[in-house]
């Protein structure tokens, strides 16, 4: 595959579950007929890492045999560290898509503020590439992505023929171990993480903590969110943006903080800052 020359878009897929989880491979599969794939995935999973970069450490990149038509390597990082190795270093030019999954568990409702995967996409999302990340809701390795391949085919086609608007990206769940009805754009539930963690005691009597807890959904009732649609067995489609600048606070916000100061900082002859009034 000579992507230097090839006039595809060119793809990049990463992903959170490792460069061994099959939704990664599953994703390659559905990308291969749209473009020039190259997969660049953690060497390990990375799940919960969000936006993390890794800092004051090396990364190391590793090559694997070509798969499904896709080249494929892994890095020695997280999934953003992935993405930007990749734009840096991997790719030959700038990718024209960033697509990331198929991801091995939920990322609906607040899930994207940890979700590794959806990093990826936003990270992509940032350097104004078009970007979507996709989560099945299962999270074994042995998930079945087959009945939902194809829409999973068809939203990226339109991605890639269509592209998306500046600073959006798109949150995409899969409802698990069914063949979806359909497809529905809606917005993100609100709701919270409770009983986080699981208290065990190890073989000397030491207590430790396991990560484990269930979403809460603060608005069970509302139908236009994404946990509704995907309890209706469709899949969820969510526009997100990597500014989280709650822009309809401003106004009320700017009544309450926005002032001019009075005082100037001086320097007192023991050299230590004072604040005087400013006359």
């Amino acid at each position: 595959m000579d992507i230097k020359s090839s006039q595809k878009p060119l793809i990049l897929v990463s992903n959170d579950d490792g460069i061994e989880a099959p939704g990664l491979m599953a994703l390659v599969d559905a990308l291969t007929p749209l473009g020039d794939v190259v997969a660049v995935a953690p060497d390990d999973p990375q799940s919960g890492k969000s936006s993390a970069i890794t800092v004051g450490a090396p990364l190391h990149i590793t090559q694997h045999p070509d798969a499904q038509g896709a080249r494929v390597f892994s890095v020695s990082g997280t999934p953003v560290d992935c993405v930007k190795l990749a734009m840096h270093t991997i790719l030959p030019r700038r990718p024209d898509f960033v697509f990331a999954g198929i991801n091995h568990g939920s990322n609906s409702g607040t899930a994207i503020t940890y979700s590794g995967t959806m990093g990826a996409v936003l990270e992509g999302c940032m350097d104004g590439i078009p970007s979507v990340g996709f989560s099945l809701l299962h999270h074994s390795l042995k998930a079945d992505f087959s009945m939902s391949l194809p829409l999973v085919k068809s939203i990226a086609a339109d991605v890639v023929a269509h592209g998306l608007p500046h600073w959006t990206a798109l949150n995409v769940n899969i409802p698990a171990l069914i063949v979806p009805k359909g497809v529905r754009v809606c917005r993100a539930a609100k709701g919270h993480w409770s009983e986080e963690y699981k208290r065990y005691l190890d073989p000397s009597g030491n207590p430790f903590f396991w990560l484990t807890g269930r979403f809460v959904n603060m608005e069970p009732n509302a139908t236009d969110t994404d946990e509704y649609w995907l309890g209706q067995k469709y899949i969820s489609i969510v526009p997100v943006t990597p500014d989280q600048t709650v822009t309809s606070a401003i106004p009320e916000m700017a009544t309450r903080f926005d002032v001019e100061s009075d005082h100037q900082i001086i320097i007192s002859p023991n050299h230590q800052p004072t604040k005087s009034p400013n006359h």
